[in-house]
């Protein structure tokens, strides 16, 4: 293939040290809400549905009706941003989750319960989806990697911080989280609403390009290789490790409950490390540097953990799967990015990538779990962590996305 010009969407980089701009800081605020909220109530919501005289697996359902909407939800969410716009479904997926969550709070039975957190689950992906639509528009395409890695940060010190204030708040009643994270929410749906200005997004060009099609999207290898990465790691980080660890940690190694958190802890510690210089690097180097070691890294950890049989070799397989993790999520983010272009938006393009995440979140559990069940927890942590390599090859395979050119205005990229 004969070498063409870059596209003009696609300068090189600017200096490091350029603050990132307003919009993105209104982004990242909106972010560290949202996160420190959910963890308010993650740690609570079991224990809260056993007090309607519910069973374990009832209690479960609860967790997993809100992925189960997401997923269920996300192709209409992305049909909303198309007809509405980011910043609308994004606002108004805050609000939704808002008032559920609220009524959750004042739920009289179980099955209250389960349809107020459906409901929820239901907003959560409109302004997942929504949010990153708008980092897309919002964020200049030399600092893509920089913006996903600072959004991620954003989202890992509030889901740190949540936790431990939800576990203070619980101490006045186990209604009292969820009316804090839904303060939470309605702050973040405020910020959102009227500091975000748009300023540098395709609504101000006089010509913007018409939407990126789901049919145009797959055609293209790098979104193909997203799309299978990002199922593999909502299957191993967002499945496995919030499942399955806590149970290999108590039944594998008969420790004590708290090990886990201990286990999620070390894990964010790794994911920290990385998302220090992750996405800085992926607009640097590009962005197959990073995630093909990143799903790599945390595939193999990811391996090893069910074969460890002490504390200390558990703790650093989780803290390395971590490291690897952060090492991927701004690069595969900002992938999406630079298929799709800041100058066209993609609202049915981000939510198949968003779905490809939360199915694998719900498969990655009970593949899991049945494979400890009948082989004990050595395999079906290999075979987690082969679902990560797998994606691996799948990048190795694609093409750069960042070192792509694009012909004309359609946003195509070549390969």
């Amino acid at each position: 293939m004969t070498e063409q010009p870059r596209s003009v969407e696609e300068p090189r980089i600017r200096p490091e040290k350029e603050p990132l701009p307003r919009d993105i800081k209104v982004m990242l605020a909106a972010a560290f809400l949202i996160a420190l909220g959910f963890g308010l109530v993650a740690p609570v919501l079991p224990q809260f549905a056993t007090t309607f005289d519910v069973g374990a697996t009832a209690a479960a359902v609860i967790v997993s009706i809100f992925a189960f909407m997401r997923l269920v939800f996300a192709p209409a969410g992305g049909s909303l941003i198309g007809r509405f716009g980011e910043r609308n479904v994004y606002v108004s997926g805050l609000l939704i989750v808002a008032v559920s969550t609220a009524a959750c709070a004042f739920a009289q039975n179980y099955w209250q319960l389960l349809i107020f957190r459906g409901l929820g689950g239901a907003g959560s992906v409109m302004f997942t989806v929504a949010a990153m639509g708008l980092l897309i528009r919002l964020a200049p395409p030399e600092r893509r990697g920089r913006v996903s890695g600072a959004y991620a940060s954003a989202f890992l010190i509030g889901s740190v911080l949540g936790p431990v204030v939800g576990g203070l708040l619980a101490g006045f009643g186990l209604r009292v989280p969820f009316l804090a994270y839904a303060a939470a929410l309605l702050v973040a749906a405020l910020v959102v609403r009227t500091m975000l200005t748009g300023e540098g997004t395709s609504a101000q060009n006089a010509s913007p390009a018409p939407p990126m099609t789901l049919k145009e999207a797959v055609t293209d290898s790098a979104y193909r290789a997203a799309v299978f990465s990002s199922f593999g790691n909502g299957w191993v980080t967002f499945g496995v490790r919030m499942a399955t660890i806590p149970l290999f940690a108590v039944a594998a190694l008969h420790s004590r409950p708290e090990t886990a958190a201990w286990a999620l802890a070390v894990f964010a510690v790794g994911n920290a490390t990385a998302l220090t210089f992750s996405g800085r690097l992926a607009d640097a180097w590009g962005r197959k540097p990073l995630l093909i070691p990143g799903l790599i890294i945390t595939g193999l950890a990811t391996g090893v953990i069910g074969w460890t049989t002490d504390l200390p070799a558990f703790f650093a397989a989780s803290a390395v799967a971590g490291f690897g993790s952060g090492l991927l999520g701004p690069a595969q983010q900002a992938a999406v990015a630079d298929v799709i272009g800041r100058g066209r938006s993609g609202g049915k393009v981000l939510a198949v990538f968003q779905m490809a995440a939360d199915t694998g979140a719900i498969i990655g559990p009970v593949v899991a779990g049945i494979l400890a069940d009948r082989f004990g927890y050595g395999l079906a942590f290999a075979v987690t962590g082969g679902v990560l390599l797998l994606t691996a090859v799948g990048w190795l395979l694609a093409r750069e996305p960042l070192k792509a050119k694009v012909t004309g205005n359609s946003g195509l990229l070549e390969c």
